[in-house]
């Protein structure tokens, strides 16, 4: 069985909510008619039950349940420090994992 969730990736904007950031995710369209490429951004709230990301972090999100009125999809994956921490290191450190596993976000959903 495959896990069919979205997944989008975004730069954190804000980090100041308890276990909730702001991402953004920007993509690029071109109009139909005029075939100008636009830039559009739109801005996601995610669950970080471990509070591990900062601003300016690249971050993978993943589609969740609903947590909350507005909160709708869950931190996966910090891919790259806004401060050129290594990843690695950073989540262990945080235990990403081990928070998401606790609260049954993993991928043996259905």
């Amino acid at each position: 069985m495959t896990n069919k969730r979205r997944r989008l990736t975004g730069r954190v904007i804000s980090a100041k909510m308890h276990k909730t950031i702001m991402v953004a995710v920007s993509t690029t369209k071109q109009h139909p008619v005029y075939g100008k490429v636009l830039k559009t951004t739109k801005k996601y709230m995610v669950h970080d039950e471990a509070e591990a990301a900062q601003p300016g972090d690249i971050v993978r999100i993943v589609e969740s349940r609903p947590v909350s009125k507005r909160k709708r999809w869950a931190l996966e994956a910090i891919e790259k420090r806004a401060h050129g921490l290594p990843v690695a290191v950073a989540e262990a450190d945080a235990g990403i994992a081990d928070a998401m596993a606790a609260e049954g976000t993993g991928d043996d959903e259905s």
